[in-house]
This record gives C-alpha cells, sequence and structure tokens, in this order.
C-alpha cells in the first residue's frame, strides 16, 4: 500500500475527527476507495475505537432513485438511529463513475435531499470528515493521469495544516468583525452582503480534507447584485456552466446557465432556503492550483471564491441571527485571479487573486 494512504488515514483520525478510545465511529467509503477504507479501519483500531463501515455504492444509490417512487421517498430512520449512536462520521468519497447519477431525475434528487435533510442534521452535529480518495475516474474526470492525480491529491491533504491554519488566520482577522462585503469580477459579478454579526471559521482540515478556505455565513435577506459562477460546477453527475444568479433582498429573482440550466432550476426550488446564500468562502490553498470538477478540492483553490446556495453551517451563525435553513448546500466558483477584488468594509482586501498580507498585493 502506497504510504501516503496510511498518512491519509492518519491526518482523517487524528487532525481532522480526533478519535479517542471508546469512540463509535461511521466510515462511508465505496469500493473504489478500499485502500484508504482498511487504513482507516487500521487506525482507528490502534486508537482503541469501534469502526462499522457502509458501502457508499454510486451504483446502488442510482439503482434504489431511479426505482422508487419520489412520494414513498422518506427519511431512513435506521440511518438517523446510527448515526446518533456514533461519535465520529467519516466519509470518503472515490468514484467508479462519475456520470453514474446523471438520468436520476433532478426533481428525485432534489425530494431525496428533503428527504435526509433530518439525517444530515444529526451528522453536522458529530465529529466528521469528508475527504477524497484519488480513484481513476475522478483522475478522468479532472484530465489527469493517475499518477498525476494521486499526486495531486496527496500534494493537497498531506501537507502542515498548522502552518495553513496561521497563514488563514490573517483572512480570519479581517472577516469576523466585518459588517459588509463585496464581490467584484469583471462586468459580470457585483455583489454586496452583509455579515454583521456572523462568525467567520478558518477550515484547516477539521470536516474538509483537503481544508484550504475561511468561510462565513451572509445575513439571509442582506444579498444584493449578481454573480456569474464562471468556474463549472459538477452536480448529480451533470455539469452545469456559466450559472448566473441575481439577487434581490437576499433572495435569487432571476437564474440562467450555459448548460443544465433546469438542474440549477431544480436545485433552487428544493425548498425556500435553497435560493438563498448560506455561504460565503475564500479559497486560500495555494497547493490546490488546478480546476478538477471537484468541488471538495476546487472551492479551496487560490484566486477563488465559493458560494453555496442552500443550508448556512450553524457554526456561522452569530446569537441572534437567523440561520439560513435548507436540505441543499451546493457550492459555486468565482474566478478571482483577473480583473477581481474583495472590500470588506470599504477597503480592498483582496485583487487579482492576492491578499493585501502577500507580496505583490496592489491596492
Amino acid at each position: 500500500m502506497d504510504p501516503r494512504i496510511r498518512e491519509h488515514a492518519e491526518t482523517v483520525v487524528d487532525h481532522s475527527t480526533s478519535v479517542e478510545a471508546g469512540d463509535n465511529v461511521v466510515i462511508s467509503a465505496p469500493s473504489a476507495a478500499e485502500d484508504l477504507a482498511v487504513a482507516l479501519h487500521e487506525v482507528v483500531g490502534d486508537r482503541g475505537a469501534t469502526p462499522v463501515h457502509l458501502a457508499n455504492d454510486g451504483r446502488a444509490q442510482r439503482a434504489y432513485l431511479r426505482a422508487v417512487d419520489d412520494e414513498n421517498l422518506e427519511t431512513p430512520t435506521h440511518v438517523e438511529a446510527l448515526y446518533e449512536e456514533s461519535d465520529v462520521l467519516i466519509r470518503v468519497r472515490a468514484e467508479a463513475n462519475a456520470s453514474e447519477q446523471s438520468d436520476v431525475s433532478p426533481e428525485t434528487q432534489a425530494a431525496h435531499s428533503r428527504a435526509r435533510q433530518p439525517v444530515q442534521e444529526v451528522a453536522l452535529s458529530k465529529r466528521w470528515c469528508l475527504t477524497q480518495f484519488p480513484s481513476q475516474a475522478n483522475a478522468q474526470l479532472a484530465e489527469m493521469s493517475t499518477e498525476g492525480y494521486e499526486n495531486f491529491v496527496w500534494d493537497a491533504i498531506n501537507k502542515d495544516w498548522a502552518a495553513q491554519r496561521e497563514h488563514q488566520s490573517r483572512m480570519v482577522d479581517v472577516l469576523d468583525p466585518a459588517s459588509e462585503v463585496r464581490i467584484k469580477s469583471g462586468d459580470t459579478t457585483d455583489v454586496t452582503m452583509s455579515v454583521d454579526g456572523m462568525k467567520t471559521l478558518n477550515d484547516y482540515a477539521e470536516k474538509n480534507l483537503p481544508g484550504g478556505e475561511v468561510f462565513t455565513a451572509p445575513v439571509v435577506d442582506s444579498v444584493e447584485g449578481e454573480v456569474l459562477f464562471d468556474m463549472p460546477l459538477y452536480h448529480q453527475g451533470r455539469e452545469i456552466t456559466d450559472a448566473h444568479l441575481v439577487f434581490e433582498d437576499g433572495e435569487v429573482v432571476e437564474h440562467a446557465a450555459a448548460d443544465n440550466e433546469g438542474l440549477l432550476t431544480e436545485v433552487l426550488n428544493t425548498d425556500p432556503g435553497a435560493s438563498r446564500l448560506g455561504e460565503l468562502g475564500i479559497g486560500m490553498n495555494r497547493d490546490i492550483d488546478q480546476f478538477t470538477y471537484n468541488m471538495l478540492f476546487d472551492e479551496k483553490m487560490g484566486d477563488t471564491v465559493h458560494m453555496a446556495v442552500g443550508r448556512a453551517y450553524d457554526e456561522c451563525v452569530g446569537e441572534n441571527r437567523e440561520a439560513n435553513e435548507s436540505a441543499v448546500h451546493v457550492d459555486m466558483i468565482v474566478d478571482m485571479a483577473e480583473e477581481s477584488f474583495i472590500e470588506v468594509d470599504g477597503k480592498t482586501v483582496q485583487r487579482n487573486g492576492t491578499f493585501r498580507f502577500e507580496d505583490g498585493f496592489e491596492a
């Protein structure tokens, strides 16, 4: 086994989820990630915890969603009960076929998200980590060789997270006490939002591995303007390109996309909260230096910001502030490398991808 797989497993168990003796751990991993699942079981055993393994298989999920009537989609309370009795949840992504669910209707996917929302609520209350194993299908999606993609994934994951935390803390210091943020990119994106009273979090691979972003939640009704998400979104086995959203009083009032606009429409129509922003994130992981059609990595890229329609993370919501509730949380990315800036309370803190605390920043 590649020693980087063991290192990956140790990072998940020790850094991201802090597994301790006596913990009940759920490891969810597809067959394409068998080597990482084995390594995770070894490390969990070394720490004196007790694992249970769920096979997160895309083909089986597709078969179920194509067979079931949307009206019969109910909350899987047995899974909810398992999560309730668990201390740590580890979920591994690795595709055997990245387009496996492309022929499941967007309406069914939305209904499935709504049915699983109570399970998701329980999951987010636990110590959890979502990570990626470098499968061949994901390498193909990224248009990389198998070896090249393996190097890319493990370079982004097996790194000095204490140093990354320190680098990102400077942006947290800027954003956490702020009131208003403006994102401007070319002639296609100009959006403002209030973050007053919200909390800014430093993602250094505690829940997402890799980490590498600073993120917060907008005040629900504060988002105004338009955004062109000029980097593609690969969602439910389909590619959405050039998603364009127009916001008034925090709500999407117009939307369009060059490809798969219908899928974008179904996401926004999932529930009332799905047409509002739940997250503003700023990518800061310089080891993620190319687009791979994998949001777990792409949203962390330097020179990008991302915004998520749907659920806001509770940790970002300050006291006496409303949390945006939704069954979905769908991130979309804006390239900030050129003709772009981020303003915080009227002061430019990033221009053309360079932060004001980095060399080469131009005010």
